[in-house]
């Protein structure tokens, strides 16, 4: 036997020993992302939710909302963030909206049931002076939580793009997760103390801040 064949007999074990172990490792990756794939479908979807033409919307990507600096009905100016393993509610608004005149009163509503872990913020999205949103707010019943946004960095009044939440319609209400994560939005005025409103909130509720 030629020194080359007896090379190539030495060759042949090695080459089956790589190829057994490219086959383990494709193996190994194919039940990982099996087994990832089914975790994800045996994740239930969020309950419906609409009102009238208005469906709550899933946001995906999700993205984590950041901290915002905003203005309390006293004047002063606060800085709100999401707090880990509670849900906020977060309600864009304007003076101008004949629908945010049922919207708020029924936040407002849902605010004083105390449901545990939920928080409630509604922005006015029109009007950056804090007198105006008061008068408003005497005629109005509004969630306790309210601010003005005369930074504009909830809504940029200029430059869409330079804003936290987009406005496709008024009002709007987006459903900031345990985690901090924006989920998704509703438009018009839901009612979150029906069944279906109340589902929806349970199901974020319960979900992990992970």
């Amino acid at each position: 036997m030629s020194m080359a064949d007896r090379d190539q007999d030495k060759a042949e074990p090695v080459a089956l020993a790589s190829r057994r172990r490219l086959l383990q490792h494709a193996a190994t990756l194919g039940l990982t992302l099996w087994l990832s794939s089914r975790a994800a479908a045996q994740q239930p979807d969020p309950p419906l939710f609409g009102a009238g033409r208005s469906q709550f919307i899933l946001e995906r990507p999700r993205r984590p909302l950041p901290p915002l600096r905003l203005q309390d009905l006293t004047g002063h100016d606060v800085q709100l963030a999401p707090k880990p393993g509670r849900v906020t509610l977060v309600n864009l608004w304007a003076t101008w909206c004949a629908a945010c005149k049922t919207d708020l009163p029924t936040l407002a509503a849902l605010d004083k049931s105390q449901l545990s872990g939920l928080d409630i913020w509604s922005i006015c999205a029109d009007r950056r002076d804090i007198k105006t949103i008061r008068r408003y707010a005497q005629e109005v019943a509004m969630p306790r939580a309210s601010f003005a946004d005369p930074h504009a960095q909830a809504t940029h009044p200029t430059n869409p793009d330079a804003s936290v939440f987009a406005l496709p319609a008024m009002p709007i209400t987006y459903l900031i997760g345990t985690g901090g994560l924006v989920e998704g939005y509703i438009t018009g005025a839901p009612d979150w103390l029906s069944p279906a409103g109340q589902a929806l909130l349970r199901y974020y509720l319960s979900r992990p801040a992970a």
